[in-house]
């Protein structure tokens, strides 16, 4: 698989610990553990296990999406700090992972050996990072010494509402409206030795998802029943009424890594799952513009130098890839089979009430979150459909496709942008959706929306007494179970100065180029 190495100092990804003992995650969320009090346990699709068994978890706030004012001289110290806390949330895990007999024997183990070490820890770091925030002139937020808490809950634990834990259970009650049930999935039970990557109950990824009720047969789908509000598509039949297509591939040379340039720079494994990059060549968290400027591009126009990025889809087929034992693949809970994007579509649109204006150069946008199971559906972005059944959206499922149809994940990016940063902190606010009437909301400007749709021709899943077996799942963090809705999608900007003003043209004069 290709991976830009030559850039890299001494990745702290290589040192990573085995699956078996850990899966990092990124600044904030749940992770995932189960815990059994007693050996007493039948494996079966009506799986039964003893009254003291508990499933537990760790829910720590998630630190770097309240950062949404960080100077610019602070954003390096402030990233390496977010990626300390990541690293601390691991090694909590592994700790959570490897004492499930201290566990059983003492209530209090998991506060006092895990969760208060934790909090000191925790502590130091955000401290480290209000400091680097005042050092440069700037104000940290007054809660940030409150987000050093984590908390140990049932996995089980209500997290529909979307407070990302705020809400959730600690009686354990049932989390089963989408499927979360982590003793009826066929394969979420961990067993005896913790994270136990094993080939059984669905493929593959018996461990860490998806389950059966992940799926739904896209013919049971209602036509325009999707419900999240963002992914607007910003074009209509009135503004600016044209379109640019640019033709990057499909990712036939596997340029894949599990680096995040734009929300982890300078981190290896900063994502923690494997992205497809088409488009611009020299992908990874080092690469700088001006050596995105100078990179060779997969696209069939030379002058559009951009980076357009996903996580990948796997079969959980248990077969190994070639990253089954390394970061971003096996060590980070995502396995099977990666699958080549069958059909990828990169089209540029107009604006329903207005012109366009030129995107600037390096500005960056993500659409969607990788970790809307446990954040909440606020920045949620999901689409997914069926050849032929394009008005069939599902937000939180994926879908089984009849024979003959492939799988379709669609994703309509932010289009109005507020005319000076190609970056936030939080990498959300310098960018924004469309108003339900198609305008920008106030101090935003019209860009071109990208729209990417990419189609993959997967075998459809089977499922039998509530197991699921061939399934396919996006790559993810390992606490987000491989859910649907954390799909995502990432877009840099290096179009030449000359091909933009073309787009731009187009879009606003109604014409369709490429």
């Amino acid at each position: 698989m290709g991976r830009n190495t030559r850039k890299r100092r001494t990745p702290m990804a290589t040192k990573a610990i085995a699956a078996s003992a850990a899966l990092a995650l990124g600044g904030g969320g749940l992770i995932w553990a189960n815990f059994y009090a007693s050996a007493h346990e039948e494996n079966s699709a009506n799986q039964t296990k003893a009254a003291g068994a508990q499933i537990a978890t760790i829910q720590c706030p998630d630190v770097g999406q309240q950062l949404t004012d960080v100077p610019d001289g602070a954003r390096q110290g402030v990233d390496k700090e977010l990626a300390n806390l990541d690293k601390q949330i691991s090694e909590a895990y592994t700790r959570l992972a490897s004492t499930r007999q201290a566990q059983a024997g003492d209530p209090g183990f998991v506060n006092n050996a895990i969760l208060g070490p934790l909090k000191s820890k925790r502590t130091a770091v955000i401290d480290r990072i209000g400091i680097n925030i005042r050092r440069v002139g700037g104000q940290a937020p007054d809660n940030l010494a409150q987000m050093a808490e984590c908390k140990g809950m049932a996995a089980d634990a209500n997290t529909n509402d979307g407070n990302a834990g705020g809400d959730q259970n600690q009686d354990g009650q049932d989390q089963n409206q989408d499927g979360q049930d982590q003793n009826q999935d066929g394969g979420q039970d961990q067993g005896g030795d913790g994270q136990d990557q094993g080939q059984g109950g669905n493929g593959g990824q018996a461990d860490n998802g998806p389950a059966a009720d992940d799926f739904v047969n896209i013919e049971d789908v209602q036509p325009n029943s999707r419900n999240l509000p963002n992914g607007l598509a910003a074009n209509g039949d009135s503004g600016s009424t044209g379109s640019f297509t640019t033709n990057c591939g499909t990712n036939e040379n596997e340029n894949r890594n599990s680096d995040n340039v734009i929300v982890a720079p300078g981190v290896s494994n900063g994502a923690q799952h494997q992205h497809d990059y088409v488009g611009n060549q020299d992908n990874d968290a080092f690469t700088s513009d001006e050596e995105f400027l100078q990179a060779d591009t997969s696209c069939q126009n030379q002058g559009d130098k951009s980076t357009y990025y996903w996580p990948v889809l796997r079969i959980q087929d248990g077969q190994d890839e070639v990253d089954a034992n390394a970061p971003g693949g096996g060590q980070d809970g995502n396995v099977g089979t990666i699958q080549q994007v069958a059909q990828a579509e990169l089209k540029f649109v107009g604006n329903k009430t207005s012109d366009v204006v030129a995107m600037p150069t390096a500005l960056r946008i993500i659409t969607g979150d990788a970790k809307a199971f446990t954040n909440g559906l606020k920045n949620a972005n999901t689409s997914w459909s069926c050849t032929g059944f394009e008005d069939r959206q599902v937000t939180d499922k994926y879908p089984i496709c009849p024979d003959g149809s492939s799988v379709v994940r669609t994703s309509n990016f932010q289009s109005c942008w507020d005319g000076q940063n190609i970056d936030s902190a939080n990498h959300r606010d310098h960018v924004a959706f469309v108003q339900a009437d198609g305008s920008c909301p106030q101090g935003f400007q019209a860009i071109p929306q990208l729209q990417a749709k990419l189609v993959y021709d997967v075998p459809a899943p089977q499922i039998e007494n509530g197991q699921v077996q061939n399934a396919y799942a996006l790559d993810g963090f390992p606490e987000q179970l491989h859910k649907p809705i954390t799909d995502h999608n990432d877009f840099v900007n290096f179009f030449d100065e000359n091909v933009m003003n073309q787009m731009v043209q187009c879009i606003n004069n109604g014409e369709d180029c490429q």
